[in-house]
């Protein structure tokens, strides 16, 4: 006979419950980030006020206030380009601008009130750009005095009040611009007295002036640019310009980047320096 099967258990085998369905786990709302609100500015009285009876003391490119050199230890090279607008020159400088680009160089761009006018598009497309910082380079590109002081030419501010204008009219512009405001401040012609510095501090502003002049006001050839260039020291704040198209800073900056970078030497913005 064949081997008997074997009985099977009298009690049926359960069927399992079918397991729940999970409830979607509810994707939490984002918590909006905060924007920095800009803490106000004092008002223009109150710095007429402060100030109204100070006399200055001191005047030129380097005082007490201006920052003319990185900090001590910073060994890369602060590349800063003006832009003046109005009758220093309202133009742009894309071959310059474009070499800083493809050597991934970063630089702080100084812009006056008067060039952005001229520039919106110009000015969108470099305020996008991470490679550069916008920094203040004053309203009406005027040296800053409470004396009326001037330099190559041009009138400076004549009194706390005019200083105040010069600083924040295009501070409040940049600041509307970007959703900040710019850390650093530069006056036409890069001339102060110490009573304007010390309205320049009140109003939030750092001064930067410079140690390396690149192209003397964008009337440098491109080779005197180039040897100013490949002569600035780490730690250095070279200025030049970027509203001249027809000047040699681009030449010049374009063969000296080259050298510059073979050489070791880095390249900062501003505030990216231990400052």
């Amino acid at each position: 006979m064949p081997p008997s099967t074997p009985t099977p258990d009298a009690s049926p085998t359960p069927t399992p419950s079918p397991t729940p369905t999970a409830s979607p786990t509810p994707t939490p709302t984002p918590t909006p980030t905060a924007t920095a609100i800009p803490a106000p500015l004092p008002a223009r009285a109150a710095i007429t006020t402060r100030y109204t009876d100070t006399a200055p003391t001191d005047w030129g490119l380097d005082i007490p206030g201006v920052l003319t050199t990185l900090p001590d230890g910073e060994r890369a090279i602060a590349l800063t380009l003006d832009a003046c607008g109005g009758p220093g020159g309202s133009g742009y400088d894309a071959a310059l601008i474009e070499t800083l680009r493809a050597h991934g160089v970063p630089a702080t761009l100084f812009l006056n009130a008067r060039w952005i006018d001229a520039n919106p598009a110009v000015f969108d497309d470099l305020a996008a750009d991470p490679l550069f910082e916008i920094a203040n380079h004053g309203t009406a590109h005027r040296p800053l005095s409470v004396t009326g002081r001037s330099a190559y030419g041009i009138a400076g501010t004549g009194d706390a009040g005019e200083v105040y204008d010069e600083i924040t009219g295009n501070l409040e512009k940049l600041t509307a611009l970007l959703g900040r405001p710019p850390r650093y401040f530069r006056s036409g012609t890069a001339h102060y007295d110490d009573v304007a510095t010390r309205i320049a501090a009140d109003l939030g502003q750092h001064i930067a002036g410079f140690t390396t002049n690149a192209d003397a006001g964008a009337t440098a050839t491109s080779g005197q640019v180039h040897r100013e260039l490949v002569g600035a020291p780490p730690g250095a704040i070279v200025i030049a310009h970027m509203n001249h198209p027809a000047a040699g800073t681009a030449r010049g900056l374009a063969t000296a980047l080259p050298t510059l970078l073979t050489a070791g030497h880095t390249f900062t913005r501003l505030s990216d320096t231990s400052r």
